[in-house]
């Protein structure tokens, strides 16, 4: 005699998360999942442009160009609050915003975290979002 074994449904459970990234959805896996790092960093393209355009707003308000952030949000039609919390990516390290434009930050870092409530002082920067001064 012999029986069937039968299997309907096999459950496999996989601790991750899904983040945006650069407009893309990443799938994050737990430190020490056994995933491969990729070998060429890959600069996240919705950080790069916030960054491009904090620096040319705050170019446009030294140069004189704007006498204000209200002026130049009117001008830009984006709403103050927005403008303001893009702006402030002005205030980040000098070595934070080398590994953006080089794309070696942090795969689970984004936009909306370096708008939230971003500490002034640098170090603390490094060690919110994760990124170790060179």
């Amino acid at each position: 005699m012999t029986a069937d074994i039968r299997i309907d449904t096999l459950t496999i459970r996989v601790p991750l998360t899904l983040r945006r990234y650069g407009g893309r959805k990443l799938v994050i896996v737990p430190e020490g999942g056994g995933v491969p790092v990729r070998a060429k960093p890959t600069p996240d393209d919705t950080l790069l442009k916030a960054l491009a355009r904090a620096h040319r707003w705050k170019r446009m308000l030294e140069s004189g160009q704007v006498a204000s952030l209200n002026e130049l949000s009117e001008a830009e039609k984006i709403s103050p609050s927005y403008m303001t919390r893009i702006y402030r990516l002005t205030l980040l390290a000098p070595d934070i915003v080398e590994t953006i434009l080089d794309g070696r930050q942090p795969r689970t870092l984004q936009l909306a975290d370096l708008m939230d409530d971003m500490p002034v002082e640098w170090d603390r920067q490094r060690e919110r979002y994760g990124i170790t001064a060179r």
